[in-house]
Protein backbone atom coordinates (compact mmCIF):
# COMPACT_ATOMS: atom_id res chain seq x y z
CA UNK A 1 0.00 0.00 0.00
CA UNK A 2 1.59 3.56 -1.08
CA UNK A 3 1.34 5.95 1.54
CA UNK A 4 0.99 9.58 0.35
CA UNK A 5 2.23 12.75 2.88
CA UNK A 6 -0.82 13.86 3.39
CA UNK A 7 -2.09 10.29 5.30
CA UNK A 8 1.01 10.65 7.23
CA UNK A 9 0.21 14.01 8.87
CA UNK A 10 -0.60 13.69 12.71
CA UNK A 11 -2.15 16.39 14.49
CA UNK A 12 -0.73 18.36 16.87
CA UNK A 13 2.64 16.32 16.42
CA UNK A 14 5.57 17.88 14.30
CA UNK A 15 6.10 15.62 11.17
CA UNK A 16 10.10 15.56 11.26
CA UNK A 17 11.49 13.30 7.90
CA UNK A 18 12.51 10.66 10.42
CA UNK A 19 8.63 10.58 12.00
CA UNK A 20 6.97 10.42 8.34
CA UNK A 21 9.43 7.78 7.21
CA UNK A 22 8.79 5.70 10.41
CA UNK A 23 5.69 5.96 10.22
CA UNK A 24 5.20 5.28 6.64
CA UNK A 25 6.81 1.80 7.05
CA UNK A 26 4.17 0.93 9.82
CA UNK A 27 1.72 2.17 7.17
CA UNK A 28 2.91 0.14 4.12
CA UNK A 29 3.70 -2.48 6.33
CA UNK A 30 0.86 -3.64 8.31
CA UNK A 31 2.26 -6.62 10.14
CA UNK A 32 3.39 -5.39 13.69
CA UNK A 33 6.29 -5.18 13.92
CA UNK A 34 8.89 -3.99 16.38
CA UNK A 35 11.33 -1.89 17.00
CA UNK A 36 14.34 -3.62 15.87
CA UNK A 37 12.47 -5.23 12.88
CA UNK A 38 11.07 -1.26 11.82
CA UNK A 39 15.05 -0.43 12.18
CA UNK A 40 16.22 -3.27 10.17
CA UNK A 41 13.64 -2.32 7.38
CA UNK A 42 14.64 1.45 7.65
CA UNK A 43 18.18 0.47 7.13
CA UNK A 44 17.40 -0.86 3.65
CA UNK A 45 15.45 2.42 3.02
CA UNK A 46 16.45 5.77 1.14
CA UNK A 47 16.65 7.20 4.99
CA UNK A 48 18.41 4.97 6.97
CA UNK A 49 18.47 5.45 10.95
CA UNK A 50 19.68 4.35 14.31
CA UNK A 51 17.63 2.15 16.55
CA UNK A 52 17.38 5.20 19.18
CA UNK A 53 15.51 7.43 16.23
CA UNK A 54 12.79 4.71 15.50
CA UNK A 55 12.47 3.98 19.43
CA UNK A 56 11.98 7.94 19.76
CA UNK A 57 9.40 8.06 16.30
CA UNK A 58 7.63 5.12 17.94
CA UNK A 59 7.64 6.68 20.87
CA UNK A 60 6.16 10.20 20.16
CA UNK A 61 3.58 8.69 17.34
CA UNK A 62 2.35 6.54 20.21
CA UNK A 63 1.76 9.97 22.40
CA UNK A 64 -0.12 11.31 20.04
CA UNK A 65 -2.68 8.34 19.61
CA UNK A 66 -1.04 7.55 15.85
CA UNK A 67 0.51 4.36 16.62
CA UNK A 68 -0.82 1.82 19.53
CA UNK A 69 1.71 -0.26 21.22
CA UNK A 70 1.02 -4.15 21.26
CA UNK A 71 2.19 -6.21 23.95
CA UNK A 72 2.31 -10.19 24.32
CA UNK A 73 3.55 -11.82 26.94
CA UNK A 74 7.51 -11.29 27.38
CA UNK A 75 7.93 -10.75 23.51
CA UNK A 76 9.47 -7.03 22.54
CA UNK A 77 6.73 -4.37 21.87
CA UNK A 78 5.09 -4.42 18.55
CA UNK A 79 3.49 -1.50 16.52
CA UNK A 80 0.01 -1.21 15.24
CA UNK A 81 -1.17 1.82 12.47
CA UNK A 82 -4.50 1.01 12.99
CA UNK A 83 -6.24 3.58 14.64
CA UNK A 84 -10.23 2.16 14.05
CA UNK A 85 -11.06 0.09 17.70
CA UNK A 86 -9.93 -3.10 17.72
CA UNK A 87 -8.42 -6.36 18.97
CA UNK A 88 -5.88 -8.50 17.84
CA UNK A 89 -5.44 -12.45 17.74
CA UNK A 90 -1.99 -13.80 18.00
CA UNK A 91 -1.15 -16.65 16.43
CA UNK A 92 0.62 -19.04 18.78
CA UNK A 93 1.76 -21.31 15.88
CA UNK A 94 2.91 -18.68 13.34
CA UNK A 95 3.72 -15.96 15.81
CA UNK A 96 1.89 -13.49 13.58
CA UNK A 97 -0.77 -10.82 15.47
CA UNK A 98 -4.17 -9.98 13.64
CA UNK A 99 -6.55 -7.17 13.92
CA UNK A 100 -9.75 -8.29 15.01
CA UNK A 101 -12.47 -5.89 14.18
CA UNK A 102 -15.89 -5.52 16.38
CA UNK A 103 -18.81 -6.30 15.10
CA UNK A 104 -20.66 -3.53 13.89
CA UNK A 105 -23.00 -1.87 16.73
CA UNK A 106 -21.72 -4.27 19.51
CA UNK A 107 -21.34 -2.74 22.97
CA UNK A 108 -19.29 -3.62 25.59
CA UNK A 109 -21.77 -4.59 27.92
CA UNK A 110 -22.97 -7.14 26.07
CA UNK A 111 -19.73 -9.03 26.45
CA UNK A 112 -18.22 -7.90 29.94
CA UNK A 113 -20.03 -7.56 33.29
CA UNK A 114 -19.41 -3.69 34.03
CA UNK A 115 -20.22 -2.48 37.17
CA UNK A 116 -22.86 0.11 36.35
CA UNK A 117 -21.71 3.71 35.17
CA UNK A 118 -17.91 2.39 34.44
CA UNK A 119 -16.56 4.74 31.83
CA UNK A 120 -13.88 2.53 29.94
CA UNK A 121 -11.08 5.03 28.89
CA UNK A 122 -8.59 2.28 27.12
CA UNK A 123 -9.69 -0.76 25.52
CA UNK A 124 -6.76 -4.09 24.58
CA UNK A 125 -7.39 -7.10 23.95
CA UNK A 126 -5.70 -9.95 22.77
CA UNK A 127 -6.37 -13.52 22.04
CA UNK A 128 -4.54 -16.61 21.39
CA UNK A 129 -4.95 -19.47 19.36
CA UNK A 130 -3.69 -20.93 16.41
CA UNK A 131 -5.78 -20.48 12.73
CA UNK A 132 -6.40 -23.40 10.84
CA UNK A 133 -4.00 -24.02 8.06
Amino acid sequence: MKVTDQQLQVPGLRMTMQRKEVYRALMENQDHPSASELFEFMQNSVHPMSLATVYNCLEALVEHGAVKQVNIDREPTRYCQNSIPHGHFHDQTSGTIHDINFKQGAQLSDLLDLPPGTQISNLEITLKGTIPS
